[in-house]
């Protein structure tokens, strides 16, 4: 007698829900997806950003899988840490981009010597794992999700798959906006830009 297995419908269902609740929710601007932005067109360690980034997203989307989302609303003392660090983090870096857009002889990023790759993935692990709204979009909401699917594991896959798709894209896709940020008036207007969205994210976690 033959042993009916998981059928292709079930599992490509659970994948392509990962997929589309991950990517629906990275698309939206944040601090991680700015950071990414500004290496893309810095053609500064694009490759080992993305990775990064998409590695970790994938570590969370897993660990929610797994069911570590319970471990982390059961420590709200946990998430408060994380959101004043985030928010002292984010506002930090917020003051820096408002700086460079503000003084009168920045130079352009293409111009100025490149940051070491150690301090670029340092900035880019601090833009993932300070902001507590990457906990609660990947270990707790994608986390909860995965388990209403008969193929958790797959959905986590699928929406593991979103990261990679959505930061490579980000990363590669952001050189070809490069000719339209040649002049350095440009360059303030988009730090001037990224300021205000890492400023507004850093009052959001204070007040959320």
């Amino acid at each position: 007698m033959a042993v009916d297995g998981p059928s292709v419908d079930s599992v490509l269902t659970s994948a392509v829900a990962g997929f589309s609740i991950s990517i629906a929710l990275i698309v939206a601007i944040g601090a991680q997806n700015a950071f990414v932005l500004r290496q893309g067109l810095r053609r500064e360690h694009v490759v080992p950003v993305v990775l990064t980034c998409a590695a970790s997203d994938a570590l969370l989307i897993m660990a929610g899988v797994a069911g570590v989302g319970s471990l982390v609303t059961g420590r709200p003392g946990l998430l408060m840490a994380i959101r004043w660090g985030g928010a002292a983090f984010l506002l930090c870096y917020a003051g820096l981009a408002a700086r460079r857009a503000l003084h009168p002889g920045a130079l352009l990023p293409t111009e100025r010597p490149p940051a070491t790759l150690g301090v670029t993935l340092l900035a880019c692990v601090a833009f993932t794992y300070l902001n507590p709204h990457v906990y609660l979009d990947t270990v707790l909401l994608l986390g909860s999700v995965a388990q209403q699917h008969p193929h958790r594991w797959v959905f986590g896959a699928g929406a593991a798959l979103a990261s990679v798709v959505w930061f490579t894209a980000l990363g590669v896709g952001a050189q070809r906006l490069a000719p339209l940020l040649a002049r350095a008036v440009a360059w303030r207007v988009l730090d001037a830009v990224i300021a205000v969205v890492m400023a507004v994210l850093a009052v959001a976690l204070l007040l959320g």
